[in-house]
């Protein structure tokens, strides 16, 4: 048995990968998954493909019995965390803290920017050919909310900072100390939320934050206050969003939704104060640079025998679940 290694970007671009694996590509293909670059029994080491659908990724984790590390290029992992049952005990799963920070929180800016001065409306009156002032809130000023504080959350308050904001608030799934400030635990969401004018999600998916975003949440809003979601989809729940969206009396920015991708005739997508991007918090050109720095320096450690970065869980141990709640960006 050889000791292969799946990379989805090819090997010979990757500059400073360790000897001694036998490196192979495969980033899902273009023929739906179907065809591996080697018998997936002898994978020892699983980068899994970036930006496909979940069950390319997961397709050939029942055949990975030698697998000991499997190693998203997502700041999330609940993409291939149904495949983990198929392995065997010990494996390691890692996500990809510090690969997608800069680009995710450059977003949530850019979202925040956009919806607060009106931008959709000026492109939209440009194609007609009109010109459209008027009154628009600013960011200076305003309270910030960011709701899953992990190192995405901690890069979007950096880059919130010189906007001369009134307060930022963080939450977290539990409260501790940080540089900037108090994090606050989950449990104190509900008193927080009235205080803020921008709510951005930032947190992973996770039992605890699937639907977190409900009518009960939403109608804890301030009048006139913005959504952000730039974690994952079913952290909101679409249903009770279009309703509130269909008040008036808030608004939201989706870099992701529920479903995704938003079927055409969808009704989120002509929803009343409601910006949409293609869930592109992370390929830009921040992404390749960081991803091949992380998976050379994931590559060293294990092929010297050294502790892996960024464990999320470890399958078949006690406490998985937490470790993956602790672990995980955005938490």
């Amino acid at each position: 048995m050889t000791a292969d290694v799946w990379l989805p970007i090819p090997p010979e671009e990757i500059e400073g990968l360790p000897e001694g694996p036998n490196y192979l590509f495969w980033d899902g293909g273009d023929d739906g998954g179907q065809e591996y670059p080697g018998d997936p029994a002898d994978c020892v080491l699983y980068a899994v493909p970036y930006m496909k659908p979940a069950e390319l990724c997961v397709r050939p984790m029942p055949r990975m019995g030698s697998v000991r590390v499997v190693q998203t290029l997502t700041a999330g992992t609940d993409h291939v965390e149904q495949g983990l049952r198929h392995l065997p005990a010990g494996v390691r799963l890692c996500n990809a803290r510090g690969v997608h920070e800069a680009s995710t929180a450059e977003l949530a800016l850019a979202l925040v920017l956009a919806s607060l001065r009106g931008i959709p409306g000026f492109v939209r009156a440009q194609d007609r050919g009109e010109w459209r002032g008027g009154f628009r809130p600013a960011l200076a000023d305003r309270s910030v909310l960011i709701v899953g504080y992990g190192a995405i959350g901690a890069a979007i308050e950096d880059r919130l900072t010189p906007f001369e904001l009134a307060r930022v608030a963080r939450v977290a799934r539990s409260g501790r100390a940080s540089a900037r400030g108090p994090v606050h635990p989950l449990t104190e969401l509900p008193s927080l939320l009235p205080e803020a004018d921008v709510v951005i999600l930032s947190t992973p998916l996770t039992e605890a934050t699937h639907g977190l975003v409900d009518a009960d949440f939403l109608a804890r809003m301030k009048d006139g206050a913005l959504l952000v979601n730039v974690a994952r989809g079913p952290v909101v729940d679409t249903g009770a969003l279009l309703a509130a969206l269909a008040t008036g009396r808030i608004t939201a920015a989706l870099d992701v939704t529920d479903p995704e991708p938003l079927p055409p005739g969808h009704p989120l997508w002509h929803a009343p104060g409601v910006l949409i991007s293609p869930h592109v918090g992370g390929p830009t050109s921040a992404f390749r640079p960081r991803a091949e720095r992380l998976l050379v320096g994931q590559l060293r450690r294990f092929v010297n025998r050294e502790p892996l970065a960024n464990v999320v869980l470890t399958t078949g141990t006690a406490g998985a679940a937490d470790e993956r709640s602790a672990g995980a960006a955005g938490a």
